[in-house]
């Protein structure tokens, strides 16, 4: 998608001082919108126009899921030390969480939760230097950190710190007869960069192709 795609939301007030400033981008404008009318009513929420939204302390990227260009988008906002990203989102696929928080962004929220309420709530949660994450993926993350602690302390060093969440992932859809692109679909990656990760495990752990790789993934407990 075309950095040219993405839109922000066209407005501005007096007296913002006290407000958290907003810039809200999307590349769909229904799903602009959406966030836009909800947040435009809420005396505490400043929406900046175009020219100001590199200055914004909250930065919403609401898209449908996680792809190559949206993740361009949050890297490009996580060098912007002027904000803070929020992403509202429909749907996360299998290693989506791990790749949004590796691009530097705050707080998560599901489209299909995003009432103005929990909208306000997300923007000052990140204004205030919090993170947020709906019950289920806290969960995951917390079982994802707890296993890269425990592999820390394995001897043997064969344990997940070995293979990252996202490689990890895409051995167990190559062990059951996913391709390239099934995967990518899943995983929310593009093809490229699903053979990407696949050949540095392969290269990586010295092995000859993909089912080597799988074979000693299951060996080693990996997956």
């Amino acid at each position: 998608m075309p950095a040219s795609a993405w839109t922000m939301h066209r407005t501005s007030r007096p007296d913002r001082q006290d407000r958290v400033t907003v810039a809200v981008y999307a590349a769909d404008p229904v799903l602009r919108l959406g966030v836009v009318q909800q947040l435009r009513q809420r005396p505490e929420v400043e929406l900046l126009a175009d020219g100001e939204a590199e200055g914004a302390q909250v930065s919403l990227v609401v898209v449908d899921h996680v792809d190559d260009d949206v993740a361009a988008l949050l890297h490009r906002l996580r060098h912007n030390t002027a904000t803070r990203t929020g992403l509202v989102v429909a749907t996360l696929g299998s290693g989506s969480l791990q790749r949004v928080i590796e691009c530097g962004v705050a707080a998560v929220l599901r489209r299909s939760e995003a009432g103005q309420d929990q909208l306000l709530h997300l923007v000052l949660a990140i204004a205030n230097g919090e993170g947020v994450l709906p019950g289920d993926l806290l969960g995951k993350l917390l079982t994802h950190v707890g296993s890269l602690q425990r592999s820390a302390l394995d001897p043997r060093g064969l344990s997940l710190s070995t293979l990252t969440t996202r490689e990890a992932d895409m051995l167990r859809m190559v062990s059951e007869g996913l391709d390239t692109a099934e995967i990518a679909r899943k995983t929310a990656y593009s093809e490229r960069t699903v053979k990407n990760v696949l050949h540095e495990v392969i290269t990586r752990l010295q092995l000859r192709n993909r089912a080597h790789a799988v074979g000693y993934a299951l060996r080693n407990g990996l997956i």
